[in-house]
């Protein structure tokens, strides 16, 4: 083989890496086959999710399920378009983007009270530390207890202040249940798998 030849395989399979890196894994259900899936030499969700756990003392299972039921692990998600006359797509209803969902707005006052200025909400490991952000400010300025993966969605999805005012539609409880529901999974999951 000539050395030509060796880097373009080389080339195509650190490409082919890359790219499993933008695909969200297949099986979102269990906490286990997800690190697993995402376990390699490029990405490590795993090791990124334990670091969020130790930096702001938000457990992994919340901070999966957090991300589960925002974007079910889609690196890209988007919230729905709005259409004019039913049917001519027009812009979409906020700008949530990412793993995490996070608005424009929100994200920037992250980047600029971590420093991560190149962080990106479609990059697992940067989503994922956003979450526990998020969710350490939800304990301290609302006074969620960091295990409480309901409370903290709901103050996730409607921010502090909605988060105070409590009220909150049928869907949004329904979702913040859901993501209870799921962090209790996860843990169990994780119990027994040793992440």
């Amino acid at each position: 083989m000539t050395r030509v030849s060796a880097m373009r395989i080389a080339f195509f399979i650190a490409l082919l890496a890359l790219t499993g890196c933008a695909s969200a894994p297949s099986r979102i259900n269990n906490a286990c086959a997800i690190f697993e899936q995402r376990d390699g030499l490029f990405n490590n969700w795993a090791r990124d999710a334990k670091r969020v756990e130790q930096e702001f003392g938000v457990p992994v299972p919340v901070l999966m399920a957090t991300i589960y039921v925002e974007s079910s692990f889609q690196p890209y998600a988007k919230p729905r378009r709005k259409y004019v006359l039913g049917v001519i797509p027009w812009g979409r209803i906020s700008s949530a983007y990412g793993y995490a969902q996070a608005l424009d707005g929100t994200w920037k006052t992250y980047q600029k009270d971590t420093g991560r200025w190149s962080a990106r909400r479609s990059n697992f490991g940067d989503a994922i530390h956003f979450v526990g952000w998020y969710h350490k400010r939800s304990v301290r300025l609302n006074g969620i207890s960091p295990t409480d993966s309901r409370n903290l969605y709901l103050a996730y999805y409607a921010g502090h202040r909605g988060y105070e005012r409590g009220q909150f539609t049928t869907a949004i409880r329904g979702a913040a249940q859901k993501s209870a529901n799921m962090a209790q999974r996860y843990e169990a999951q994780l119990r027994q798998c040793g992440y």
